[in-house]
């Protein structure tokens, strides 16, 4: 399976030096690949079109920051006036945005430092992803089979958004963690192995828990591999040793002092109590290492249901939701994120492109783990089949699996693209070679969907929905939020989807923003918007609040007139403006209403 597809893409030497050269020429691929995006995306850029709440609030984090806000006070001090709030993340993700305005900014001052850093920084990781794919591949296909992991990385469109330009969220670095999870995961050499899967998990953690299935799965699959083999072992306790120290480091670097509590939504002394135990119980199995598999298998499921029952009996009020926001806001917003639902909740149209991709992967790794089954790659090939069929099976829990699993579907579907088109290029036949060649790798890259889902007449957004889609975009662009810095800094009341947005690009704060800590105030905006307008005052009043800012059509703006019929919203959407509301004048052709509350 190593040669000879290696010889049918090219010549001796070209697979010497892709062997030998990897690296620097993925590199250079990342390099090139980078410059792409920044050229393409260069439109929107220029004018910090930051595509994401997450984005906003993440720059403001580290202007917070630059500005002298204290290394671990995550307090949010423009938003919920006049208190603030705290956010759950940690300053890991900071420092290389905050490190790259520091760079530029005695070149092009601090407006265009920021700006750059916002096109830098999210490229950064998708070099770590390549990587860590390429590390894969090698290990389990072929020594020059990275370039195609790279072509199919670059096909999955659901994991590329998180490494988009301006995509400064953590999300791009939790899957660069990833790809280094499955090179460690595949790694013949255990204890090397078992060390990159517990560092890639611990800083993982230490960013957010959002991939905690993902770490808890590759710590599941290394204790499977120890039942299996006990020469695992030294795999095993490098992953022990370092998932639990280096969670602690973690913790003790970068965990804020909002998170220093037993809150259940970060990494807290709760979940870093759960790797510190987890890292202890697996370091003393590996140890014992009992000779007979079933023993070990006994005392790997002890150790787990101790692990389970202890989290359990000492944290109980984390065996919820973590986010532990009230029923009510549970019910009006949580709930109906989109991103948490199952994909069989989402249009065919959105879910068949990213379900394709984690579906061929599985079976192109099934596939090869087959074929290895009398080689030393079979362990490697079952622990990848195990992580990337999980991945498949989290997008029936959560749609936001998505970016995940497409990118640990890339080694199964180029093991597949690995058997299938070496053969049809060697064919006599053009045809099969040149078309064959292309419907192949349209099909195994799952980049058919993409295309095929245009055709068919299912799930098209109706005209309603593409007129709130732009209306969103326009409420949440430079253009329409810059003018408001013509009146004075004060408090808006605005909608919660638009309070991140509006104190990045202006000098007014917000009361509120789409995050769980967040949640009194967002029940607030919910509140003001849908109750009576005497009601509205009241809200508005106690936070400060002197201007009303709203957007007509925006997303959010429906959800008001849909669930609050008469309420003080929809009466303002049919024009029903309170007498203590004042009209203040905007551009022309803004898509804001811009009032004075008196």
């Amino acid at each position: 399976m190593a040669n000879a597809p290696g010889a049918a893409f090219g010549g001796d030497f070209d697979g010497k030096v892709l062997d030998r050269y990897w690296v620097r020429l993925a590199l250079l691929a990342w390099v090139l690949i980078a410059g792409y995006y920044l050229y393409e995306r260069w439109p929107q850029m220029r004018f910090l079109a930051l595509p994401d709440t997450d984005d906003n609030m993440r720059l403001m984090q580290v202007r917070g920051l630059l500005n002298g806000q204290g290394w671990y006070d995550l307090r949010q001090h423009r938003m919920n006036s006049p208190l603030g709030f705290d956010i759950h993340w940690s300053r890991l993700v900071d420092l290389p945005i905050a490190g790259l305005i520091l760079l530029l900014k005695p070149f092009v001052g601090t407006v265009w430092a920021e700006r750059a850093a916002c096109w830098i920084a999210p490229l950064l990781p998708l070099s770590i992803a390549i990587l860590g794919l390429g590390a894969t591949v090698r290990r389990l296909v072929s020594p020059v089979a990275w370039p195609l992991a790279i072509v199919f990385l670059i096909g999955c469109t659901a994991t590329m958004l998180m490494f988009m330009p301006e995509r400064i969220d953590h999300h791009g670095w939790q899957l660069a963690m990833l790809s280094l999870t499955v090179a460690g995961l595949a790694d013949p050499k255990g204890a090397r192995g078992g060390i990159t899967v517990g560092l890639a998990s611990a800083v993982s953690l230490t960013i957010g828990l959002e991939m905690l299935p993902f770490c808890a799965g590759a710590g599941a699959i290394i204790a499977l591999r120890w039942v299996w083999d006990r020469a695992e072992a030294p795999r095993m306790s490098a992953y022990a040793l370092t998932l639990a120290g280096g969670s602690t480091l973690g913790f003790a670097a970068f965990a804020s002092e909002a998170n220093r509590v037993l809150r259940c939504d970060a990494l807290t002394p709760v979940w870093l109590s759960v790797m510190i135990a987890a890292g202890a119980l697996l370091f003393i199995l590996a140890r014992i290492g009992p000779e007979k598999r079933a023993v070990r298998l006994i005392l790997a499921v002890l150790a787990g249901a101790a692990i389970v029952v202890g989290f359990a009996l000492v944290f109980p009020q984390c065996l919820g939701r973590p986010e532990q926001v009230s029923p009510e806001l549970a019910k009006n917003w949580l709930n109906n994120v989109r991103e948490a639902k199952p994909i069989y909740q989402h249009p065919l149209r959105s879910a068949f492109p990213i379900a394709t991709l984690p579906i061929i992967g599985v079976i192109g790794a099934a596939v090869a783990t087959w074929r290895a089954r009398r080689t030393p790659r079979m362990i490697g090939w079952v622990a990848v089949l195990l992580f990337t069929t999980f991945a498949a099976l989290m997008l029936l829990w959560q749609m936001r699996a998505g970016p995940g699993a497409q990118l640990l579907a890339v080694p199964g579907a180029v093991a597949l693209g690995w058997i299938i088109f070496p053969r049809l290029l060697a064919s006599k036949i053009m045809l099969v070679r040149v078309v064959g060649t292309v419907v192949a790798f349209l099909i195994v890259s799952g980049l058919f969907a993409g295309y095929a889902i245009q055709y068919l007449p299912i799930d098209r957004p109706s005209a309603r929905v593409n007129t709130i889609n732009k209306a969103s975009g326009n409420c949440s662009a430079n253009y329409a939020l810059r003018p408001l810095d013509r009146y004075p800094a004060q408090t808006v009341f605005t909608f919660v989807d638009l309070g991140p947005r509006l104190i990045t690009l202006t000098h007014h704060d917000a009361i509120a923003g789409p995050y769980h800590r967040n949640g009194p105030a967002i029940l607030d905006v919910q509140h003001g918007f849908g109750g009576t307008p005497e009601n509205f005052r009241a809200i508005a009043r106690r936070h400060g609040a002197t201007l009303l800012l709203v957007c007509p059509n925006m997303a959010e703006s429906t959800v008001y007139r849909s669930r609050n019929k008469g309420g003080f919203y929809d009466q303002l959407a049919h024009n029903e403006v309170p007498a203590f509301l004042e009209p203040l004048p905007l551009p022309d052709k803004s898509p804001l209403r811009l009032f004075r509350i008196n």
